[in-house]
C-alpha cells in the first residue's frame, strides 16, 4: 500500500494495465512528453515509448475516431481528452460509432476505448475548462459512465475500465486531484494523505463497474452523489449533526439502483447533488428511478442540490458550486414533518 493522490492512483492504474497487457496504448495532446496538463500520464512514455504513449494532435474527434479504429484491430487504447468541455468535437464518433459498435457488428466486434477526461470546476477556468457534462453520456446506449472520488476507487475503476470490452467514458474531478475539497473557497484542499481512500495498492486490483458504494451509513436520510460533491455532503451532514447514509455513485451507467432504492426505502427521504447544472442533470434520472421503485416509502419529496441553469459563470465559481450551505437547506427541507 502507498499513500496516493488520485492524479498518481490514475498513472499507477496505467502503468499497472500497460505492464500486464502489451494491447493497452495511451493516445492524446500532450500526455506524451509532457507527462498531461495535470501530469496524470508523466513519466509513461519514457517507460513504454512513444509507439504506446502518443502525442496527439489538437483533434478531438481525429483521437476518439483513432482509438476506435485501433480498439477494432485489437488494441486497448486510453484516450485523454484534455478538458471535459473539449470532448464534444469528438461527440459524433462517441455516440455514432463508439457506442454503437457491439450492436451494429452483431457481436463480431468490441470497442474496448476508454476516455479519460477531467472535469468540473474549482481551478479558475472559466466557461471552457470547468464543465460537468456526465449526463450527455448516460443518455447513449452502449457507453459506460464513470466518476471516482477517491484514489483507491479512481485506480480500481480506471483498470476496470481498461479491461472492459466495451467503451467507457471516465470523467475525473480536477477538483480532487490533490485532495478532498468540501467547496468552500476559504480553506484548502485536504491532503489524500489524510484520507483513508488516499492508501492505495500498489499492484493490480479492480473496482467493479456498476455498484455504488455506501460511503456513510445512516437510518434519517440517503444522500446520493458522486464526485466532488460527495465530500461536500458528508461536510454537510456532519455540521448539521444529521444522521445521514451517503451513496457514492461512482458508475453513473450502468446505475447501481438496488443500492440506492435499498437505502431510500431505509431512510425514507432523500437528497440528490451533484455539480452539473439541474435541467436534464443526472440526478432527473435518480428522481426518477426512486419515484418508480420507492414512492410509497417516501416521507417527504425529493430535494435536488445542483449548479445553476447558466453557461459557466466564471466570475462567480464558487456560487455556482452547489456547496455545503446549498446541501444543509435540503437537508433541513427534507427532514421537516409532513
Amino acid at each position: 500500500m502507498a499513500q496516493m493522490n488520485m492524479i498518481q492512483a490514475l498513472n499507477s492504474a496505467m502503468d499497472i494495465a500497460m505492464g500486464r497487457d502489451p494491447a493497452v496504448v495511451l493516445m492524446g495532446e500532450d500526455i506524451g512528453y509532457f507527462g498531461g496538463v495535470f501530469r496524470v500520464t508523466d513519466g509513461l512514455q519514457r517507460k513504454y515509448g512513444e509507439h504506446r504513449v502518443i502525442d496527439s494532435p489538437i483533434a478531438e474527434g481525429g483521437i476518439v475516431a483513432t482509438a476506435i479504429g485501433m480498439a477494432v484491430n485489437g488494441l486497448r487504447p486510453v484516450a485523454e481528452i484534455q478538458f471535459a468541455d473539449y470532448i464534444y468535437p469528438g461527440y459524433d464518433q462517441i455516440v455514432s460509432e463508439l457506442a454503437r459498435l457491439r450492436y451494429r457488428s452483431a457481436g463480431a466486434f468490441c470497442a474496448p476505448v476508454t476516455i479519460r477526461t477531467p472535469c468540473g470546476g474549482g481551478i479558475r477556468g472559466g466557461q471552457t475548462h470547468s464543465q460537468s457534462p456526465e449526463a450527455l453520456f448516460t443518455h447513449v446506449a452502449g457507453l459506460k459512465v464513470v466518476m471516482p472520488s477517491n484514489p483507491f476507487d479512481a485506480k480500481g475503476l480506471l483498470i476496470a475500465a481498461i479491461e472492459d470490452d466495451d467503451p467507457v467514458v471516465f470523467f475525473e474531478p480536477k477538483r480532487l486531484y490533490n485532495g478532498p475539497f468540501d467547496g468552500d473557497p476559504h480553506k484548502p484542499a485536504v491532503p489524500w494523505s489524510t484520507h483513508p481512500k488516499g492508501e492505495v495498492p500498489d499492484g493490480h486490483y479492480t473496482v467493479p463497474l456498476g455498484r455504488a458504494e455506501i460511503v456513510r451509513a445512516g437510518s434519517a436520510v440517503t444522500i446520493v452523489t458522486y464526485g466532488t460533491m460527495v465530500y461536500v455532503a458528508a461536510a454537510a451532514a456532519a455540521n448539521l449533526g444529521v444522521d445521514a447514509e451517503i451513496i457514492d455513485l461512482r458508475t453513473l451507467a450502468p446505475l447501481d439502483t438496488d443500492a440506492i432504492c435499498t437505502s431510500v426505502k431505509k431512510t425514507g427521504r432523500c437528497v440528490v447533488a451533484h455539480e452539473a447544472t439541474r435541467m436534464s442533470g443526472f440526478g432527473a434520472e435518480i428522481l426518477s428511478v426512486l419515484q418508480e421503485e420507492c414512492f410509497y416509502d417516501l416521507e417527504a419529496p425529493i430535494q435536488r442540490v445542483t449548479g445553476w441553469d447558466t453557461p459557466y459563470p466564471h466570475a462567480f465559481e464558487w456560487e455556482y458550486f452547489p456547496g455545503q450551505k446549498r446541501v444543509e437547506l435540503a437537508l433541513r427541507a427534507v427532514m421537516e414533518p409532513a
